[in-house]
């Protein structure tokens, strides 16, 4: 595989798995963050991160507007809950010190 081809697949996996994201909005970014260690929002900053080491200029706004397929504020208005007493003390036993 070329590097071509490999960044069409590791861009092929971005979509894809913004689109699961997008069908799974009901899982939780603080559920992503006790589970995989990483959120909707890491991923936006990972991307702004990209975004910027390219010299493409982003904000965090835009960034986070890719990812969650909308503006953050309209995202968490409509579908981020708040964290349970038990979601917020299993996410603090899985952070390294």
């Amino acid at each position: 595989m070329d590097r071509n081809q490999q960044t069409e697949l590791d861009a092929a996996v971005l979509r894809r798995l913004l689109s699961h994201f997008d069908d799974r909005k009901d899982v939780q970014n603080i559920e992503l963050m006790i589970l995989a260690g990483f959120c909707r929002n890491c991923l936006s900053k990972w991307y702004l991160e990209a975004a910027r080491e390219q010299g493409i200029d982003l904000d965090l706004d835009a960034a986070r507007e890719r990812v969650y397929g909308m503006p953050y504020a309209e995202w968490k208005s409509r579908y981020q809950a708040e964290a349970t007493p038990e979601q917020l003390a299993k996410f603090k036993e899985t952070q390294r010190e």
